[in-house]
């Protein structure tokens, strides 16, 4: 099975849900602390040239590959890949699960903002503090979204591609 998670810039919610599921931080709602969050692979590193890459975090406790990607605002990024993902079965008979979990919902404004200052207009003195806070805020709302999408992957044995936006978190 195969693990994505995605939002807008694949940096921030995203790099934190990874962590959360490959238990790289703990294994709790309890709030991060800075050191835990800036160390985290990936958060607050990636560039525009990023988007739309798809980035490979590890492989977790069950054999499955985590990944992220930064989709921008583009809706069509995910269906297109399930639909690749669809053909590839039908075609291919490549019978690899795939699981898209959509973290943006749990973005408070404060992430937002520090993404904003961080790497669109790189004034790192800005935006880090606000990531920071930012995640400090969400970091309950991360975990427990990686746990219902863990929960949800494992027993929708139906379906080869499923999809959670993931609106109650928000």
């Amino acid at each position: 099975m195969l693990y994505i998670y995605n939002d807008f810039a694949g940096t921030h919610s995203t790099a934190l849900a990874a962590a959360y599921h490959l238990k790289q931080l703990p294994q709790s709602e309890r709030k991060l602390t800075k050191e835990e969050i800036l160390n985290v692979q990936y958060f607050n590193q990636l560039t525009k040239k990023d988007f739309g890459k798809l980035l490979f975090h590890g492989i977790d406790e069950d054999g499955n590959s985590v990944y992220s990607i930064g989709r921008k605002r583009n809706k069509y990024v995910v269906p297109a890949m399930k639909e690749l993902a669809l053909l590839f079965h039908e075609k291919f008979h490549i019978n690899e699960r795939l699981v898209f979990s959509n973290t943006s919902p749990t973005v408070p404004r404060a992430m937002s903002l520090g993404g904003l200052f961080s790497r669109k207009l790189n004034i790192d003195v800005i935006g880090v503090p606000l990531l920071v806070i930012g995640a400090k805020q969400c970091c309950d709302n991360i975990y427990r979204l990686v746990e219902n999408t863990k929960h949800v992957a494992t027993t929708s044995f139906n379906e080869n591609v499923i999809i959670l936006e993931n609106e109650m978190y928000k």
